[in-house]
C-alpha cells in the first residue's frame, strides 16, 4: 500500500508530540531550566521532545572535556601571578596544528634565559583542542579549558589569545577538574615528601 511509510513515520511524530505533553505534566514545570530536568531529558527514559534549549539551557560537560588550552599562575599574597610555564617550548613542539608561539624572557644583565615566557601565544581558530600540549607539559602549566562558546565576529581581537588572556588561577582549574586537580595535588606532595627524606639522609 502506497504511503503506508509516511503514515507510520506521522505515527511516531505524533506519538512523541502526545508524550512531550504528558511528560511536562508529570513534571509539573521543572522539566525545563532544571539540571534535573536537564538530566532527564539527556537519559534513556525521556519522553517525547528531549531537545536542550540552547543557550538557555546548557548540557554540563565532562570533567575531561577539552577546549582551547590555558596557562595555569600562582596567586601570590602580594596580588601578583605566579606563571607555572618555564617557556621550555616542549607544548609548541608537539602542537600538531602548530598554533603555540612562545618567546622567553631574558635577564637585562646577562642575556640568559628565565624560566617566565615573555609572550605566549594561542591561535585559537588553528587549535584542535587535542590536549597535546598539556598531556606534555612537564611542570602542570597548560591545561585544557571548558569554554566552549567563542564565536566571534573579530578574529585578530578575539581568536589570537595572548599571555593574559590565557593565564587563570589554579582556584579555577581546581573547580572545573576536581578529581584531576585532587590527583596532580596528591602525586606533587608525594614528590615533596620524598625528596624532603632524601635531603634528611643525605
Amino acid at each position: 500500500m502506497y504511503g503506508l511509510g509516511i503514515l507510520k513515520g506521522l505515527g511516531v511524530t505524533l506519538k512523541h508530540f502526545f508524550n512531550t505533553y504528558l511528560d511536562d505534566f508529570r513534571w509539573r514545570g521543572k522539566r525545563y531550566y532544571t539540571p534535573e530536568g536537564i538530566a532527564h531529558r539527556s537519559s534513556k527514559n525521556a519522553q517525547g521532545i528531549f531537545t536542550v534549549q540552547y543557550p538557555e539551557e546548557k548540557l554540563p560537560v565532562p570533567e575531561e572535556f577539552r577546549y582551547i588550552p590555558f596557562l595555569v599562575f600562582e596567586e601570590k599574597e602580594d596580588g601578583t601571578r605566579e606563571y607555572r610555564c618555564t617557556s621550555c617550548g616542549i607544548c609548541s613542539k608537539v602542537c600538531p596544528p602548530q598554533c603555540i608561539w612562545i618567546i622567553r624572557s631574558t635577564d637585562p644583565n646577562t642575556g640568559r634565559p628565565i624560566p617566565d615566557p615573555a609572550e605566549f601565544t594561542i591561535d585559537a581558530d588553528i587549535c584542535m583542542g587535542c590536549g597535546m600540549c598539556a598531556e606534555y607539559c612537564p611542570f602542570d602549566a597548560i591545561k585544557m579549558d571548558h569554554d566552549y562558546e567563542l564565536a566571534n565576529y573579530d578574529r585578530q581581537k578575539h581568536s589570537i589569545y595572548d599571555k593574559t588572556k590565557l593565564g587563570k588561577p589554579v582556584s579555577y582549574y581546581a573547580q572545573i577538574r576536581p578529581f584531576s586537580y585532587a590527583r596532580e595535588e596528591a602525586a606533587r606532595l608525594e614528590a615533596e615528601a620524598i625528596r624532603a627524606s632524601r635531603r634528611a639522609k643525605s
